[in-house]
């Protein structure tokens, strides 16, 4: 049986290019779409879709007020946003989105050759088959809300061993961050290198926003930056991140060695760099 799709958008353009795009696969079905947010919640009250495909910036009501009404009133929804790369306030609006419910996004088109090329109905199928092949995972995830203490299993630093965590993530990733990384203690004893497969601008956002609500420092990874305990470091997207070492300190290093599987950055340059490397602990996630 085919995913029905609700695609919401206000360029009736758009609609049609991703409504075709996503009839294009066997397994979905675009079965409706609305032109903005407010008619998105009138479908939403009174029918259930596996998944829909939500625009950021529309009239009368936009994507993040949408989800914002869907969770106050606990309709429950599988939504993948679409976000435009050239403006930054909407790439902090798509971090936000994840907070309130949406599971992913896909980089918008800025035309309609774009919208109509291989790579953004690669990017669209891809995402939809991996947020719904996850559905249920995805449901369980909840909006990160910090917690009264520390979480008693994660140990403060004590000059011990040389330890580093090294998270790798995907599709449903911005997401899940939001309900690990406030939870760490800001004196953890470890480092945290961190691979978020997004693209440029949108992982300067995930670092802000995870900064602000959590106790440990969060920072979108620079050339150079000397690795400290109780700092999370994420790639920035476009880049891939290795950790090196450099006299008697480990240092972030950035390059840009062509995409690995469409991916930059790759989470296996990541994971490779840290076979050179002597920490006494290693944690893989």
């Amino acid at each position: 049986m085919k995913k029905n799709i609700l695609v919401v958008d206000d360029s009736a353009l758009m609609r049609r290019v991703m409504c075709d795009i996503i009839n294009s696969d066997s397994k979905f079905q675009a079965t409706d779409y609305c032109r903005d947010g407010l008619e998105a919640y009138e479908k939403l009250k009174h029918t259930s879709y596996d998944g829909v495909v939500l625009d950021v910036n529309m009239p009368r009501m936009d994507g993040l007020q949408l989800l914002e009404k869907l969770q106050k009133e606990g309709i429950r929804a599988n939504v993948v946003m679409v976000s435009t790369l050239t403006d930054s306030r909407e790439a902090d609006v798509t971090i936000l989105a994840m907070e309130r419910g949406a599971i992913d996004f896909v980089a918008k088109p800025t035309n309609i050759i774009e919208a109509k090329g291989e790579a953004f109905k690669r990017q669209l199928l891809g995402v939809l088959n991996a947020v719904l092949a996850t559905q249920k995972a995805a449901e369980s995830v909840r909006p990160a809300v910090k917690p009264a203490a520390k979480a008693p299993m994660m140990r403060k630093a004590t000059g011990g061993k040389n330890k580093l965590v090294a998270l790798a993530c995907s599709t449903g990733g911005p997401k899940a961050l939001q309900s690990v990384i406030p939870f760490l203690p800001k004196e953890l004893d470890a480092p945290v290198v961190l691979v978020q497969h997004m693209p440029a601008g949108f992982t300067a956002s995930l670092a802000a926003r995870l900064n602000e609500i959590s106790d440990i420092n969060v920072k979108e990874g620079a050339d150079g930056d000397v690795i400290q305990k109780g700092w999370v470091y994420i790639a920035p997207g476009g880049k891939h991140i290795e950790v090196v070492k450099k006299a008697s300190e480990y240092v972030i290093k950035l390059n840009d060695e062509p995409p690995i599987d469409g991916l930059r950055p790759c989470a296996n340059v990541m994971y490779k760099s840290l076979v050179q490397c002597n920490y006494d602990e290693i944690t893989c996630v």
